[in-house]
């Protein structure tokens, strides 16, 4: 990394590991203690998490094409007061109601601060240069699981999930707002160019099809393991200690496949890496079936690596294949079927455990191979549009 982007990498890095953190991940050990406190069954608190996604869905294209005609300053800081906005609602929540409406208000900062608008605002600063600026912040936001359940679990045995939630919504104002809006770059004539931009043309030809099945299919993935990993090793016969020390290890493996990513996979094309990412999860699935319990954490290796590198290939990949032009509202577009596939899949593997148990790998491993098989039909290189 230059020293040039490097700023901009520890600001961006920083504030998506808080932005995980403190949105995304909250349902994994928040959502029991919730349900409790407010006498519901935690399946509510996931079916509202799922809601949120959806929203976060539906949105992604036009957050990205406001990246692309403004950068991603504006928009990043936004995502910081909407999600302390939603972090209050959803601490102060009596009822069911208030707490759907909070993690409504959670979806759209969500829309606006994950790693989608990230991307996006890297694409419009760097261009076709932004896949070393990619891995940079990905390398950082690895950590936001093995950060953010640790700091989550202290706050909820010393003071409570509301408490905890209002900790994160000023972690959001304090420390994200500020590197957001201070650090990002404003766009020169981006206001000018905006007053004159067309909306954009973006045909969903084969290309666009294949790749938003294979984000749909490895981020179903990604979502039902944030959310149910120590449920589905303790499935296994993993204590909830050993499964939660497992699932902590994910952080690292996705930093140490990203840097391997920004090393040697750096020479290769996106598809290549990406390839080798979708199998992992399904070798460690078998290891589990093997080996059971005490196979935990080379699963959890396994599956955080290729996640990692699953990760930087959302931005890398359709920035290798169509280019710099209309990057945001492309990835939108691209993102659209994993965000909705997200929003499903944390509820509908938590039905599949009750009936499965263990076995529930078997369905994520299927998914994850399809998209090895949608991305072998995909040619390495670059389009013309």
């Amino acid at each position: 990394m230059s020293r040039r982007q490097l700023p901009i990498i520890l600001a961006l890095g920083t504030t998506q590991t808080l932005a995980w953190a403190s949105s995304y991940y909250l349902p994994a050990l928040l959502a029991d203690p919730m349900a409790h406190d407010l006498g519901i069954s935690t399946n509510w608190i996931f079916g509202a998490f799922s809601a949120s996604l959806v929203i976060s869905a539906l949105l992604g294209p036009r957050i990205g094409r406001q990246i692309d005609l403004f950068g991603g300053r504006q928009v990043l800081s936004v995502s910081n007061l909407t999600i302390a906005a939603g972090l209050v609602l959803l601490g102060f929540s009596q009822s069911v109601p208030v707490m759907a409406f909070a993690w409504f208000v959670l979806g759209i900062g969500m829309a606006m601060g994950l790693y989608d608008a990230a991307f996006a605002a890297l694409g419009r600063i760097y261009g076709t240069e932004a896949r070393r600026p990619i891995t940079g912040i990905t390398l950082m936001a690895g950590f936001a699981s093995t950060v953010g359940w640790p700091l989550t679990a202290w706050g909820l045995a010393h003071i409570g999930w509301r408490d905890t939630c209002f900790a994160w919504a000023a972690a959001n104002m304090l420390i994200g707002l500020p590197l957001n809006f201070f650090v990002l770059p404003a766009i020169k004539g981006a206001k000018q160019a905006a007053a004159t931009a067309e909306k954009p043309h973006v045909p969903l030809d084969r290309t666009m099809i294949l790749l938003a099945f294979v984000f749909a299919a490895v981020w179903t993935v990604t979502g039902a393991m944030a959310v149910h990993f120590p449920r589905i090793l303790e499935a296994t016969g993993a204590s909830h200690i050993e499964a939660i020390a497992a699932g902590a290890l994910i952080g690292p493996a996705q930093v140490a496949a990203r840097i391997l990513e920004a090393s040697v996979l750096s020479r290769f094309h996106p598809l290549w890496s990406t390839r080798l990412a979708c199998l992992t999860h399904p070798i460690g699935a078998a290891v589990v079936a093997v080996l059971g319990a005490p196979a935990a954490t080379a699963f959890a290796l396994l599956h955080g690596s290729g996640n990692g590198i699953l990760t930087i290939a959302r931005g890398t990949l359709p920035l290798s294949v169509f280019g710099p032009k209309d990057f945001g509202y492309r990835l939108g577009i691209i993102g659209a079927p994993a965000r909705m596939a997200q929003a499903i899949s944390p509820l509908a593997f938590g039905l599949l455990i009750d009936l499965m148990g263990a076995k529930v790998l078997m369905v994520s491993s299927a998914l994850s191979l399809s998209a090895l098989a949608a991305l072998s039909l995909i040619r390495a290189e670059k389009r013309p549009d």
